[in-house]
């Protein structure tokens, strides 16, 4: 796979990265709670954008299978260094190219369908590689509807690469775009304080 720039900018922050605490313990706490609840034990679950792997270590034991990919190996290098279920298996691998051994129950996108080159066209890489009924997990950010203050400090961030690209998306365009994938939502929530951040999860319909 070759080299990118956001595959260099990954690589390059994923040990602070991983360090980094978390902001908001009691959101993340409860986001975890709501995706395990809609997993079943038989369920073969892909997780895109994995990181570190800490959410993919929590969620794995809920499931029969879960392929976490990253197409950052320095990522994977510190999630394979955790200590981590039988059930759970690391791949190289980016958004778009994700998909060998569909297809899944579920498929988490996690903080990655903001950072994505082409986002319409992973949503419905997302959705064929769905099994009718499977379900979308996802949290991403909404830049868009940040106020104008935020957006210059992430745009000054990134001059400085301490930010990476990202897709300025309102909560309507993300919406939207997960509809036009052939997606009906099932439901949308926002954990903790911030509002854009929204958990959508979406549904492939049974039947076409």
């Amino acid at each position: 796979m070759a080299k990118t720039a956001h595959q260099g900018f990954w690589d390059r922050v994923a040990r602070r990265y991983a360090a980094r605490p978390l902001k908001d313990p009691a959101a993340y706490e409860a986001m975890l709670a709501d995706a395990a609840c809609r997993l079943g034990p038989g369920d073969r679950v892909l997780e895109i954008g994995c990181g570190t792997g800490s959410t993919a270590i929590r969620l794995a034991p809920s499931v029969a299978q879960w392929t976490a990919s990253d197409f950052s190996p320095e990522m994977l290098r510190i999630a394979r260094a955790k200590p981590a279920p039988d059930n759970l298996r690391f791949v190289l691998a980016d958004a778009e190219s994700a998909f060998d051994g569909g297809p899944f129950d579920a498929i988490c996108a996690f903080q990655v369908l903001h950072l994505v080159d082409d986002l319409p066209g992973t949503l419905s890489a997302i959705h064929a590689n769905l099994k009718p009924g499977g379900m979308l997990l996802s949290k991403t950010w909404c830049f868009a509807d940040m106020s104008l203050r935020l957006r210059a400090l992430f745009f000054v961030l990134r001059t400085l690469r301490l930010f990476p690209q990202v897709n300025a998306l309102t909560k309507d365009a993300l919406r939207q775009t997960i509809r036009d994938a052939g997606f009906e939502i099932a439901d949308e929530r926002v954990f903790g304080t911030n509002p854009h951040g929204p958990y959508i999860v979406a549904r492939k319909p049974d039947r076409p």
